[in-house]
């Protein structure tokens, strides 16, 4: 396994290590970054150097953090294709699987190879200027063209298939997968897109326009955004962030005057934009793969807290649409559904209150070796003191 995690967390520190040490008691060995190893203080594990051959070999690779961290360990996972699974701190991520209080049944059920492992549809991107291609690069969740200046708006031409769609003045463009519809493309007013859903989406940015809403196409089409404007004199360049792995490939600097936009893949690569630089967009040959757990029977795990006012808490295997209550907190009481799925709902409430009642006795030590007021602990430092 190569486990990653968020070092710049306390919080994230003592789950990566707990999840270490549950791995080595059940014969598993463990990798971890260079730049990682220092923090994490994982002594027995093998240290690797950050690279796209980090990940070749291994089984899976065990994420700790955020969606960003998440983001960031498929670099490093989609080149060796080995499924990434991750646990989730602080608030409900739609790429993790797991919750710290999950460690235990999540390492036993990799022990015993009990996971599936789903596909997830990228995209490749490509940076055209005076025909020649200058950059490419892929994304998960999203491609953005945005403006370069804050003052000044980004003139585009949007593409499908080969032919004009039409011409907008705004501040940007959202090209995503149906993994990346509920990120920044819902935050530019694009629809939700359930991941098994095969289509790419095109969603405008503050568009002065009529006709600029969302889209949906079709997963073979390709999409493209041409900035308007002519060539000039100033060197092109690309940026990848930090320990970013294969960001930009076949990158052929060019001249051409004052970038008038700017490309990000995952918000983690930049390309900048000169005017005249014509980006294409479509799906990518390789995706990269999630590890799911079997979902745990009856409901949410005891971790202490009580259900909340509109439904159990995200449990581990839990389906999309409880991801979706459970990030925006979407209101569902009056729902009734069927038998089976009411009383599900109801002894998953009652595990959450068992829980808490359990915890108003004294300190509860879980299975997984972190105290049940650690855990909260850990919570209530992602979400800034409210679990």
């Amino acid at each position: 396994m190569l486990l990653v995690a968020h070092t710049g967390r306390p919080a994230a520190l003592r789950v990566a290590r707990v999840l270490f040490a549950q791995l080595a008691a059940a014969g598993i060995g463990v990798r971890v970054l260079e730049p990682e190893a220092a923090e994490l203080r994982c002594d027995a594990a093998a240290v690797v150097p950050v690279s796209s051959s980090a990940a070749a070999g291994t089984e899976m690779v065990l994420v700790v953090g955020g969606d960003g961290t998440l983001l960031r360990a498929a670099e490093l996972a989609r080149p060796a294709g080995v499924p990434l699974l991750g646990v989730n701190l602080g608030h409900v991520g739609f790429l993790a699987e797991a919750e710290p209080e999950d460690l235990a049944a999540a390492v036993a059920n990799i022990a015993a190879h009990q996971y599936s492992v789903e596909e997830r549809m990228t995209i490749e991107v490509a940076v055209r200027i005076n025909g020649g291609q200058i950059a490419t690069t892929w994304a998960l969740n999203e491609a953005t063209v945005e403006k370069a200046a804050r003052e000044r708006m980004l003139d585009l031409v949007i593409e499908v298939d080969g032919r004009p769609l039409s011409r907008w003045g705004c501040d940007g463009v959202v090209f995503a997968t149906p993994t990346g519809s509920t990120a920044y493309a819902f935050s530019a007013g694009g629809p939700v897109v359930w991941p098994e859903v095969e289509a790419l989406l095109m969603v405008p940015i503050s568009a002065h326009a009529l006709f600029a809403g969302p889209m949906v196409v079709s997963p073979r089409s390709v999409l493209a955004a041409e900035v308007i404007g002519a060539a000039g004199g100033q060197q092109l360049t690309g940026l990848a962030a930090p320990g970013s792995v294969g960001a930009i490939e076949q990158f052929v600097p060019v001249q051409s005057g004052t970038a008038g936009a700017v490309l990000w893949c995952d918000g983690r690569r930049m390309v900048e934009l000169p005017p005249g630089s014509r980006v294409e967009v479509r799906r990518g040959s390789l995706p990269v793969l999630l590890a799911r757990l079997p979902a745990v029977a009856g409901a949410a795990r005891a971790t202490g807290r009580r259900a909340t006012a509109n439904g159990p808490e995200v449990r581990i295997g839990a389906p999309f649409t409880d991801r979706l209550v459970a990030k925006f907190g979407l209101p569902i009481a009056g729902w009734r559904g069927r038998p089976a799925d009411r009383t599900e709902l109801v002894e998953a409430g009652n595990d959450e209150v068992a829980a808490a009642e359990a915890m108003a006795a004294g300190t509860a030590v879980g299975e997984n070796g972190l105290a049940r007021d650690e855990v909260a602990e850990v919570t209530d430092e992602e979400s800034g003191g409210h679990a």
